[in-house]
């Protein structure tokens, strides 16, 4: 799975990109050029706990973007996770997650 990892592909991502809530998860989706593979990002903002709380935020999140065939060519994506991501199970993230995807048209 290809990852965003630069602070600029972050930014630009937050500066293109459409926003999409929901209370297990939340993600930001940008459109790229043409014939570029996709790219994903995780990410458990520190408001959440700490570091063992938030790895298991990130894990549901991963194994839902797999469920989902994520990444999606032509688009970056950045999902962040939510106070109710951690008490989530991975098929109740990815069942959210397809129906963002889908309201986008992605």
């Amino acid at each position: 799975m290809k990852t965003i990892k630069s602070k600029q592909d972050f930014e630009l991502v937050f500066s293109r990109g459409k926003r999409i809530n929901n209370s297990l998860l939340r993600i930001r989706v940008a459109r790229r050029d043409e014939g570029d593979t996709g790219r994903v990002a995780f990410v458990a903002p520190k408001r959440l706990g700490n570091a063992v709380y938030r790895n298991r935020c990130k894990r549901v999140l991963r194994e839902a973007a797999r469920a989902c065939d994520m990444p999606r060519d032509g688009y970056d994506v950045i999902l962040f996770s939510t106070a109710g991501t951690h008490d989530s199970s991975p098929e109740l993230v990815a069942a959210a997650l397809q129906k963002m995807l889908a309201k986008d048209g992605i």
